[in-house]
C-alpha cells in the first residue's frame, strides 16, 4: 500500500497544476453541529474539482509510449475534466466516456479542455463499461477515475493540505463515490496523525462503500439512485476497498434532503457554490455522534449547472421552511381570497403564488380549493400560519 514519502512525491508533482484552496471557518455548520467545522474547498480548484490531482498524478507518470496511444477514462464529469486537462497539458489525446444526462456543463468544459466526449448510459457504470469496449478495440491507456493506486495517490495530497494547516484536526468527513479520494486521504491522513477519524459520506441512494463494508466484499447495488450524480456509482473499486477497510473509521449516508439543506446554508451563509456530490460532507455534519470536535468537510467539487442550482435553491427553501405551499377549501362565495390575504399580511407572509380553482372540488360544489405558496421565515412562523387558519376554522393542508 502507498506510504506517507509516496504521497508527498505526487504533492511535488500536483503542485504544477492545483491552486490553493486554503480552510474556510464555517460559524452556521460549526453551531448546526455544536463542532468546529471548516471547509476544504477543492469546488475552487482548477477544473472546478480535486479530480485534477490524481488525473495529473496519474498521466504524469505514464510513459511517452503510454501517452502516444491515446488516454480514455470514464467519468461522471469532474475526471473528466481532469483528464482533460492533464492530458492537453502533457501533450496528448484523450476521450472520455460519460452518462447520458451528465451536466452539460460538465459536458461543455471537458470539450474545451481538448477531449473527445462519448455520451453512454445512464450512470457512471454504463459509461465505464463503454470506455473498457474502446480500451479494447482502438488501444487506449486506462485512467482510472479511482481504482488506480496512481489516481489514489494524487488524491492524497489534499490531506497534506488540511493537516499542515490544521495539525490537531479531530474528524475528516469525505465523500465516497468509487472511493478513490477517500481512500487517499484517509492513508495519507493516518500515516500523518493516526488519532484523526475519516468518515466517508455516501448518498443513501447509491452507497456502495457501505454495502461492500457490511457484507465484507464488493457489492454491486441494483441501481444508484440520487441527485449527488457525481457519487453515483453501483460498485466500489477493488483497491480502494482494501483501503477502506484498512484506514477509515465509518461511513455515513444522507438523504437527497439533507442534500438540499446544506447546499442552501452554503450559499446563502458562505456565497460558495459545489455540487451535490460535493457537499456530502456537509449534509452528514449533523448525523456526527461526536461534539466540540475539529471538523474538516472536504467540499470536493463545484460543477453544477444553473438549472441545478435554481432547482437545489428551491427545494433547500422548501426544506428549510422558507417557502411554504399550502391548499385550503373555502367557501364558494365572493370575500374568500381577501380573507386569506389579511390572514398572511397580517403574520408577514409574502405570497408568490395563488391558484384559485372553482373545479377542482368534486365532493363539496359549495366550496372551492385555494392553493397559495407563500415565503416564510421558518417552521416556527409556518405553524403559527397554521394556527390562524384553524382558528378560523379552516383546515390547511401543506403541499410540497
Amino acid at each position: 500500500m502507498l506510504e506517507l514519502k509516496d504521497f508527498q512525491e505526487a504533492k511535488k508533482r500536483v503542485d504544477e497544476v492545483i491552486i490553493p484552496t486554503p480552510l474556510i471557518y464555517s460559524e452556521p455548520f460549526s453551531a448546526d453541529c455544536r463542532n468546529e467545522v471548516y471547509i476544504k474547498p477543492e469546488n475552487l480548484q482548477r477544473t472546478g474539482a480535486f479530480k485534477i490531482r490524481g488525473a495529473y498524478n496519474k498521466i504524469s507518470k505514464l510513459s511517452e509510449e503510454e501517452r502516444a496511444h491515446g488516454l480514455i477514462a470514464a467519468s461522471a464529469g469532474n475526471h473528466a475534466q481532469g483528464v482533460a486537462y492533464a492530458a492537453t497539458k502533457l501533450g496528448a489525446k484523450s476521450v472520455i466516456c460519460m452518462p447520458a444526462h451528465t451536466p452539460l456543463i460538465k459536458v461543455e468544459n471537458t470539450e474545451k479542455l481538448g477531449a473527445e466526449v462519448v455520451l453512454h448510459g445512464e450512470v457512471y457504470d454504463d459509461a465505464y463499461n463503454k470506455c473498457m469496449e474502446l480500451v479494447e478495440k482502438e488501444g487506449y491507456t486506462l485512467v482510472h477515475p479511482f481504482d488506480d493506486e496512481d489516481v489514489i495517490e494524487g488524491q492524497g495530497t489534499i490531506a497534506l493540505e488540511i493537516l499542515e494547516e490544521l495539525p490537531d484536526a479531530d474528524i475528516i468527513l469525505v465523500p465516497v463515490g468509487g472511493g478513490g479520494l477517500i481512500s487517499g486521504v484517509a492513508a495519507a491522513a493516518k500515516q500523518i496523525n493516526p488519532q484523526v477519524k475519516i468518515i466517508g459520506v455516501e448518498p443513501e441512494g447509491a452507497a456502495s462503500a457501505l454495502a461492500a463494508i457490511n457484507e465484507d466484499r464488493i457489492v454491486t447495488l441494483k441501481e444508484a439512485n440520487t441527485i449527488a450524480d457525481g457519487t453515483a456509482v453501483k460498485t466500489i473499486g477493488h483497491i480502494p476497498f482494501e483501503y477502506i477497510k484498512k484506514y477509515v473509521d465509518g461511513i455515513i449516508t444522507v438523504s437527497d434532503y439533507d442534500l438540499m439543506k446544506a447546499f442552501l446554508v452554503m450559499v446563502e451563509k458562505h456565497k460558495l457554490v459545489a455540487e451535490n456530490s460535493g457537499i456530502l460532507p456537509l449534509a452528514a455534519l449533523k448525523k456526527l455522534n461526536e461534539k466540540n470536535k475539529k471538523v474538516v468537510c472536504l467540499v470536493s467539487g463545484g460543477n453544477i449547472d444553473v438549472r441545478s442550482i435554481s432547482s437545489m435553491i428551491n427545494k433547500g427553501l422548501i426544506e428549510r421552511g422558507r417557502i411554504f405551499s399550502f391548499s385550503v377549501q373555502l367557501p364558494d362565495k365572493p370575500g374568500q381570497l381577501e380573507y386569506v390575504a389579511k390572514v398572511l399580511a397580517k403574520l408577514n407572509a409574502n405570497v408568490i403564488a395563488v391558484d384559485h380553482n372553482q373545479f377542482r372540488n368534486f365532493e363539496d360544489f359549495g366550496e372551492v380549493e385555494l392553493r397559495v405558496t407563500c415565503e416564510t421565515n421558518g417552521e416556527s412562523h409556518i405553524d403559527s400560519i397554521i394556527k390562524a387558519f384553524e382558528e378560523d376554522g379552516y383546515k390547511i393542508t401543506r403541499v410540497n
